[in-house]
């Protein structure tokens, strides 16, 4: 089992335990082990494997015995015990946003309610604001997380389908008789939650791949099995189709399946007046019915006089006429982003100290990175005091003096308070290398109250950043009620750079908002809000995004050398 499944594990342990109103000693320790494991940089089977998880802080003897477990069977038979001792309905209802273990305990005590279904029946009847600590606002609330739920049912989040996605295609992969596997759909085109994932596979032998195919280990559910397509459940409900495709139409399968059906219905119309027909199958001469391209996508758009166009932009929203005009952007590259401006440390809420996350960072090929904890008030994230942001500027410049060719960043992700003023005094910020604000509270305030916070926060010469612009988590948090092209317009008046929140629960700004910057001439700042290492990878999908919002690496902060990146933090 991988870390984050462990993981995952004890924390239900841990809401299970509350849930039952357990000895909290009992549940904080589970809820350490989560954090621990969370953190670490190695896979924790291989730390069993050479006995050393007694070796890791916050790993007790009870807590090894059971990752032990998991690592050698796959199974805690503790863990299927206790699960079987509320009724299951009881932990999906965690899933709604702001109702913890508490909340669930005294709705199933006192109301009786053990299922999403039943919870929204109560909260329509107006039946749970007569318990204590909730009323008639928290009843609102609850129903509209559930539509949330509903809605991200629906579609998954990007990076829950990638990891899915390439485990299914590196298994596949590994067959001697798959010569080619790979991802189309919305998921090849990065958006930000996908429906489904489909998987092209290139191979002499369809059945070998289908059988392969529908007995991995990730597959709870077989929808549908043939000759050359199955579809399948994952146990985390995610649905899968695979379809085996001929190597001469591969090109087309590839170009067809990854969409988006907008650019599709272009793409046909241009084919149409040049007397072709395009499908999965191939381009085709509708006179001769000959088979003119389609062995790749490159062959599929020269029949048609068009470059290939990046699956990111594929949405019908202006791609056609760029690539026929010559004008389709140089889209930002992965290897051209020099640095992660947004991470955090164990001096707040992140695991990891200043020295492990040089190193993680200088792994990636990176020259800089940029540390941002955050700031006295937020004392849920173990923000830092005056006192200790004076302390951690000292380390990281202690810790500058050591290295070469690299530069750690001091900054603070400081809260923009409720009136707009900044949680830290200016004279502090003025000896930072950059500071990111951001809104943590306040989130249903007025329009007008929260576009006057961000523009005092703006108007600030100190603040280079503007953190996760719109607030919001995807499937789980509405975004803030601000006019967000106002709000880019007001970034471009006081030269402040604004976040793609890179995180894939936010990607804050989206693609259509990332389009408006560039046409308005913001420049954008790419951070991964990283608490943990794993989180680093997240750059990934901040890339992603900004190619879908047709951003070039001019277009980015951070793709600019650390001697030049800090003349323009402070150029403001």
């Amino acid at each position: 089992m991988t870390n984050k499944e462990i993981a995952e594990i004890f924390s239900q342990i841990a809401d299970i335990l509350d849930i039952k109103g357990e000895n909290p000693f009992k549940i904080r320790a589970y809820q350490k082990a989560v954090r621990v494991i969370g953190g670490l940089s190695e896979e924790i089977r291989a730390i069993h494997e050479r006995d050393g998880l007694r070796e890791i802080d916050g790993i007790g003897v009870a807590i090894a015995k059971k990752i032990g477990e998991l690592v050698e069977t796959g199974k805690l038979e503790y863990y299927e015990r206790e699960k079987a001792s509320i009724p299951e309905g009881l932990l999906s209802m965690l899933k709604v946003p702001d109702l913890g273990p508490k909340k669930v305990r005294a709705l199933h005590e006192k109301l009786g309610i053990d299922t999403l279904q039943k919870l929204e029946e109560a909260a329509r009847a107006g039946k749970l604001r007569q318990l204590a600590g909730f009323g008639e606002k928290t009843e609102q609330n609850i129903l509209h997380g559930i539509e949330l739920l509903k809605r991200g049912r629906e579609r998954i989040l990007l990076g829950t389908a990638t990891e899915v996605a390439e485990t299914i295609v590196e298994e596949l992969s590994k067959l001697k008789e798959v010569s080619v596997a790979v991802a189309a759909g919305s998921l090849r085109r990065q958006k930000e939650t996908i429906g489904d994932i489909d998987i092209l596979v290139v191979s002499r032998d369809p059945k070998k791949v289908m059988d392969t195919f529908t007995n991995l280990d990730c597959v709870g559910e077989i929808v549908a099995k043939g000759g050359t397509k199955s579809s399948v459940r994952t146990h985390e409900d995610v649905q899968v189709d695979v379809r085996v495709v001929e190597r001469k139409s591969f090109g087309a399968a590839l170009q067809y399946f990854t969409g988006s059906q907008a650019h599709n219905v272009e793409v046909r119309e241009i084919a149409v007046k040049r007397g072709l027909k395009v499908n999965e199958y191939g381009v085709f001469d509708v006179k001769s019915g000959k088979m003119v391209a389609g062995k790749t996508e490159e062959e599929v758009y020269a029949a048609l006089d068009l470059p290939v166009i990046p699956p990111e932009l594929r949405e019908g929203m202006g791609e056609i006429d760029a690539a026929r005009s010559g004008q389709l952007p140089d889209l930002l590259e992965p290897q051209q982003v020099r640095g992660d401006l947004h991470v955090h440390t164990r001096w707040s809420d992140g695991k990891h100290s200043i020295e492990e996350i040089v190193e993680a960072c200088r792994s990636l090929g990176y020259k800089y990175v940029g540390i941002a904890d955050h700031s006295q008030s937020l004392n849920v994230a173990n923000g830092l005091t005056v006192e200790e942001l004076e302390k951690q500027i000292e380390l990281i410049r202690k810790v500058n003096r050591k290295l070469k060719g690299f530069r750690v960043l001091a900054g603070t992700e400081v809260d923009i308070m409720s009136d707009g003023s900044l949680d830290f005094p200016d004279e502090l910020l003025a000896k930072l290398d950059f500071v990111v604000a951001s809104i943590h509270s306040g989130f249903k305030q007025s329009r007008e109250k929260l576009t006057d916070r961000i523009r005092s926060a703006m108007e600030n010469p100190h603040v280079s950043i503007l953190g996760h612009p719109t607030g919001r988590l995807i499937g789980r948090r509405d975004p803030l009620d601000i006019n967000v092209v106002e709000i880019l317009e007001l970034a471009k008046e006081t030269g402040t750079a604004v976040e793609l929140n890179a995180h894939h629960m936010r990607l804050d700004l989206n693609d259509v908002h990332l389009r408006k910057a560039k046409e308005l001439g913001v420049t954008i700042s790419i951070g991964t809000d990283a608490h943990v290492m794993d989180e680093l990878s997240s750059m990934r999908y901040g890339v992603a995004t900004a190619r879908r919002g047709w951003l070039e690496a001019k277009h980015v902060l951070n793709t600019l050398p650390a001697s030049k990146l800090l003349k323009a933090l402070k150029s403001k």
